[in-house]
């Protein structure tokens, strides 16, 4: 297959070198400013355009749309009118999502969103210590993920793309991105109340702090705080159950349990290759393309849909009504 990579700065470079992992070479970029499209070709020896329509005469069978979040649903209704499979990153905004999915209705083609997380080999292993009954039932979580946005893209001013924009902003982009895989662990989600506010010096004309409490249909209680002003990468977990209590650090990729009777369990979690200045290991990432190549060979179902999405970006919606409101919202999904 041809592979299009939409957008090529840090995620598209990212998708770049999933593809070549997976030994898809037939890789062409395309990008509106001209030295990203410089630097895929100088780095990964791919064609490169600045013009889509030019990259479409190249006859791509499959898309990775790896743009700013406002753009994801016009490439994506262009890979639709182009009859071409697509996957596009995490999604903050869902303007224009419904038409997408019911234009995916009436095609043959596949067209799936991101859900990372769901691919970390630490969810995965939390997963199942849940499902070993290790800690007995899950009764809350305390939940933090926070990095100082500066940090995000050191090699960039941060003011300058779309995290620091309020409709895109770094925060409210996380939410989701969590989101996907808490609920694919705990179940869905009853309630939301939360706080959102700037409480730093950051110039950017967003929220740099979410809290958000959770309950989950199961009678689960969540404490979700995601941040932009950490200092320090942190993505760190811990589940109270009955029995027992879990802990993960994504920083130092480890995930254990505590019971009583057997004390601490630790293990050490291989997230993949860290590329220079990135934090995250590529394995989940790498992952979910290798998913996404299986549907579009009808070997297996996307795991996640842009009609999951949809639900989860309207829990996103709930949680900032709850901040402007000072009111619980309830979910009725």
């Amino acid at each position: 297959m041809k592979f299009l990579v939409v957008g090529l700065g840090s995620m598209g470079k990212r998708r770049i070198r999933n593809l070549k992992q997976l030994q898809q070479d037939d890789i062409i970029g395309f990008d509106t400013i001209n030295d990203r499209c410089k630097e895929a070709y100088e780095k990964y020896k791919i064609k490169t355009y600045t013009d889509i329509s030019e990259a479409l005469k190249e006859k791509p069978h499959a898309m990775i749309i790896s743009t700013p979040p406002d753009l994801h649903m016009k490439y994506a209704k262009i890979a639709i009118q182009n009859k071409i499979h697509f996957f596009t990153e995490a999604s903050v905004v869902q303007d224009e999502m419904e038409e997408v999915i019911q234009s995916l209705h009436k095609s043959e083609i596949v067209g799936v969103p991101s859900c990372t997380m769901r691919f970390h080999p630490l969810v995965i292993q939390i997963s199942n210590i849940l499902k070993m009954n290790k800690i007995g039932k899950p009764l809350a979580f305390l939940y933090h993920s926070g990095q100082y946005l500066p940090d995000w893209h050191p090699w960039e001013d941060y003011r300058k793309f779309y995290v620091s924009k309020r409709n895109t902003g770094a925060c409210k982009e996380i939410v989701p991105f969590e989101l996907v895989w808490l609920i694919s662990v705990f179940g869905k989600i009853s309630s939301v109340l939360a706080i959102t506010s700037k409480v730093s010096s950051l110039e950017a004309d967003i929220d740099d702090i979410y809290n958000v409490l959770l309950e989950f249909k199961s009678g689960i209680q969540g404490n979700l705080t995601v941040d932009v002003i950490a200092r320090y990468p942190y993505r760190q977990l811990k589940i109270l159950g009955e029995n027992g209590v879990i802990f993960a650090d994504w920083s130092e990729r480890t995930v254990g349990y505590f019971t009583k009777e057997d004390g601490w369990k630790n293990k050490k979690i291989d997230d993949g290759t860290v590329e220079k200045n990135y934090i995250h290991g590529d394995g989940p990432y790498m992952e979910e393309i290798k998913t996404f190549l299986n549907s579009i060979k009808r070997e297996t179902p996307p795991p996640y849909t842009f009609e999951d999405d949809l639900k989860i970006l309207r829990i996103l919606k709930a949680i900032e009504t709850s901040s402007d409101n000072g009111s619980r919202q309830i979910i009725n999904d």
